[in-house]
């Protein structure tokens, strides 16, 4: 049964590729064509030269051989068998097609003619570029100027000429340049730098050279630069000298050491930070080694020649504040010495840190006038440069040069200066306004701060300076300035008090004068030595006893005293004027009894404590008279002693 099958598939096949022809096997020819690639299905390529005779019988042609499906009999030609999924490509096929016609007589094969087609090329093929050349593209960026540093390749199937290109519109096209356009290859035109930049890209073109179409294709090729030992280490951080110019400015490393504690083997900390190097090829990273050049003088310091670390071994005799140690540091690569850069590190060994910086007031005041001027200075009401500075005790002079002033929160209107100057963007402030800012000022080194408020008045152009706000900034610069005012005033009055109440004290406990002293009585006259004290007369302290007219002490008529007269002596003034006066502003008299004469013929005294005086009257008796800035009436009541405060 599978022999049948076979045998009847056989017969098939035999059918679709063979024709009867009635004719004999005779004049035939070997058949030599060509055809274009992408011909249509049902191109001719032949016509069959056998002939037939009358009466002959029957032939069979069959196609047979290699291609011979690549083609069918239709009568007495040969046409192309393709299909839109089976087009006739040279690139793919080949460019020759082989088949053989057989003739058959009773299945008897009596002729057999070669056929070949020879397929013509036509330009429907782009070139291509060989990704091999395209990949893993590497240049040292120590590589010579105008040396060739790669080569691309690109094929065309159609067989046709290439020519190489680079577009112009990439940036990095000014390293490179193609010297001969068929050959791929890319010379370099300038120098590399890793450091600068680690990669380039470039877009290249391969177009055919020879035909009409000119068909091209593109490629971006990204090219990485290889580091190369051409830098030497930096310190960090690395500060740029420009833009344009990729080297670093090492760094001035500095710690402080306190003298109080300098201890042994302590690991210094530095700033702007450790002391750390890198290697200039960051691509090599060379291994790393550090030491200490010159300025240890006394072997205080050692460094670790791997990480850079710097320590103290032992203290530092201190003469005098303050006191700096500079060291120079050195970082070499180790497999290259000559390699090296050098470094200053500074190292202040400061006193104790007592006291915290302090400003002299919490509020200034100060104001500046608006104009076009992008900046301008903000002045006091004295018309003085506003300067706002915070002092030190632990400096001598106060000054302490670490302080660094700022305000917080930051302002956009305002920039105070390190010298505590502030300065107002005058442009941008508006008329009238008032503004109130804090200034602190921070200690670097230690890190303590103080604080003050500045309150800046925005005067328009032309307009006059307040002199009232100048002299209450003068004598009340803040609250703390009024309080302390108020504060000593109260303490004044307070001791005032109590040496007026010793010396009350003090005189009422001292003895009576003697009765027999002389009274001096005269019409006039100025008593400089009377009887009793003022402080025991009846009239001021009725508590003792009324007087007794008849005795001596209290006569008129005793013995004969010392008078004195002074014509030209002023009037004191009125105790009704001395109640008007401030505490604070009483007239100080420098005579202890300022003599004062009355119509009524007596004598008043006047003290540092009050009006102390005698006045006769008209019944020949003496009365004395005493008061603290009050009138005493001699015919009335005493009145009671009060101080004049």
């Amino acid at each position: 049964m599978l022999k049948l099958v076979r045998l009847l598939l056989w017969q098939l096949a035999v059918r679709a590729t063979c024709h009867l022809v009635v004719g004999l096997c005779r004049g035939g020819s070997d058949i030599f064509t060509s055809v274009r690639e992408n011909s249509p299905k049902g191109h001719l390529i032949s016509s069959i030269n056998i002939r037939a005779d009358a009466g002959a019988r029957p032939v069979r042609l069959c196609l047979t051989g290699r291609n011979a499906d690549w083609f069918y009999l239709e009568g007495r030609s040969i046409r192309l068998n393709s299909s839109a999924s089976r087009v006739l490509d040279r690139e793919v096929i080949g460019s020759l097609l082989k088949a053989e016609l057989t003739c058959y007589e009773d299945d008897v094969i009596q002729s057999q003619n070669r056929i070949l087609v020879e397929i013509l090329n036509v330009n429907d093929n782009k070139p291509r570029f060989l990704q091999e050349s395209l990949q893993k593209l590497r240049i040292s960026e120590l590589a010579a100027v105008d040396s060739i540093v790669f080569s691309v390749k690109a094929v065309d199937a159609d067989g046709d000429e290439i020519h190489y290109r680079m577009d112009g519109s990439s940036a990095d096209t000014r390293f490179f340049r193609i010297d001969v356009p068929n050959s791929g290859e890319v010379v370099l035109s300038k120098p590399l730098d890793y450091e600068s930049r680690t990669s380039l890209q470039l877009v290249m073109w391969a177009e055919e050279s020879n035909t009409e179409e000119r068909f091209n294709v593109s490629a971006v090729l990204t090219i990485n630069i290889l580091d190369g030992d051409d830098q030497y280490p930096h310190f960090l951080p690395c500060t740029r000298v420009s833009l344009s110019v990729p080297v670093c400015m090492n760094p001035v490393y500095t710690a402080n050491i306190s003298q109080k504690h300098q201890f042994q083997d302590q690991v210094l900390e530095f700033s702007p930070g450790p002391i750390k190097a890198q290697d200039g090829d960051r691509g090599i990273n060379c291994p790393l080694t550090y030491s200490i050049l010159s300025g240890d003088q006394g072997g205080r310091f050692v460094i670790n020649n791997r990480t850079g670390e710097l320590r103290l071994t032992r203290g530092v005799e201190k003469p005098r504040l303050p006191s700096t140690i500079r060291l120079n540091i050195m970082v070499c690569q180790v497999d290259d010495p000559l390699k090296y850069s050098t470094a200053t590190v500074l190292v202040r060994v400061l006193g104790e840190n007592m006291f915290p910086p302090v400003f002299n007031r919490t509020t200034f005041k100060g104001f500046i006038i608006q104009n076009s001027s992008p900046a301008s200075i903000v002045s006091t009401y004295g018309n003085q440069v506003l300067q706002v500075q915070a002092s030190d005790p632990d400096f001598a002079d106060g000054l302490n040069p670490n302080i660094r002033y700022f305000l917080l929160p930051p302002s956009g209107l305002y920039h105070v200066t390190q010298e505590g100057v502030l300065i107002g963007r005058t442009d941008q402030l508006r008329v009238f306004d008032r503004h109130v800012l804090q200034v602190v000022g921070r200690d670097e080194e230690s890190g303590e701060e103080a604080s003050a408020v500045v309150d800046v008045e925005v005067l328009q152009r032309g307009q006059a300076v307040p002199r009232g706000a100048f002299m209450e900034q003068q004598l009340f610069a803040d609250v703390d300035s009024r309080l302390a005012v108020l504060v000593s005033a109260g303490v004044l009055m307070m001791v005032l008090l109590f040496f007026l109440f010793v010396l009350v004290w003090m005189s009422r406990r001292s003895p009576a004068q003697n009765p027999e002293e002389p009274v001096s009585v005269g019409k006039h006259a100025a008593l400089v030595n009377s009887g009793p004290s003022v402080f025991e007369s009846p009239s001021l302290f009725p508590a003792r006893g009324p007087r007794d007219p008849s005795s001596p002490a209290e006569s008129l008529h005793g013995r004969e005293g010392v008078y004195t007269r002074r014509q030209s002596m002023p009037r004191p003034p009125s105790p009704k004027l001395l109640l008007g006066e401030p505490a604070g502003r009483r007239p100080f008299q420098t005579d202890l009894c300022a003599v004062l004469e009355t119509p009524e013929g007596g004598a008043h005294t006047w003290g540092p404590w009050g009006h102390v005086g005698v006045q006769v009257s008209s019944d020949g008796l003496r009365r004395d008279t005493a008061a603290f800035g009050v009138n005493v009436d001699p015919e009335g009541p005493a009145a009671p002693l009060k101080p004049n405060t």
